[in-house]
């Protein structure tokens, strides 16, 4: 599997075009925003969208992925259906923060714990990683030994769990006992900032590191 990451928004969030190179199919994870922009890149990579995938319901993640979705007339698969009530508020967080076309949609497809989701040929696991929202997942490509955490972990750091329903302990429980395990190989890439890998997390940050 190929992937690039486009910081969108003025949040600079990590959105990804992951592309199944045998079909030339291809899918965004987290398309906050944007969208002239993220269509303009399918373009470019001449790749045909199948699908949007969605860690979290947070405005920079997902503010304009119905929008997306409905020009592209592409499905919405994730999150985990706890974060439904982020999703059914986000034009509302749009005209707080200054994000317009920011919109409520439905997913296509919530997605649960143990889940795969399929880009073209390309399959990537689904892992249910509460704490920095209760509906957060995190999508593994065992193959490439990759993983896309969205706001879960960054290099060196941790996402915040002060926002409504957020829970630190379930956010340090999801890293060490649901992504640590997988092994130190993987590489994954943030909601935010840049890559790292589980391995370089677990020794040496300082917010779960051993």
């Amino acid at each position: 599997m190929q992937f690039e990451i486009f910081p969108v928004t003025a949040f600079q969030q990590n959105c990804s075009l992951v592309i199944c190179p045998l079909t030339q199919r291809a899918a965004f994870i987290d398309p906050g925003g944007d969208i002239d922009h993220l269509e303009a890149v399918a373009r470019e990579a001449n790749v045909t969208i199948e699908k949007i995938l969605l860690t979290h319901g947070h405005i920079d993640h997902c503010g304009q992925a119905g929008t997306l979705a409905r020009q592209l007339g592409v499905p919405i698969e994730g999150p985990h259906r706890d974060d439904q009530f982020w999703i059914d508020q986000l034009k509302t967080q749009g005209m707080m923060f200054g994000m317009p076309g920011a919109e409520g949609f439905e997913p296509d497809r919530w997605l649960e714990d143990g889940d795969t989701v399929c880009v073209g040929e390309e399959v990537m696991n689904v892992i249910h990683c509460p704490g920095h929202t209760p509906g957060h997942v995190v999508f593994v490509h065992p193959k490439n030994r990759l993983a896309f955490v969205g706001d879960v972990l960054f290099a060196g750091s941790i996402g915040r769990t002060d926002f409504p329903r957020g829970n630190h302990q379930q956010l340090i429980d999801s890293i060490r006992k649901k992504l640590f395990p997988l092994g130190d190989d993987i590489e994954f890439v943030p909601g935010h900032g840049p890559m790292s890998t589980f391995g370089e997390e677990r020794r040496s940050n300082p917010f779960v590191g051993e």
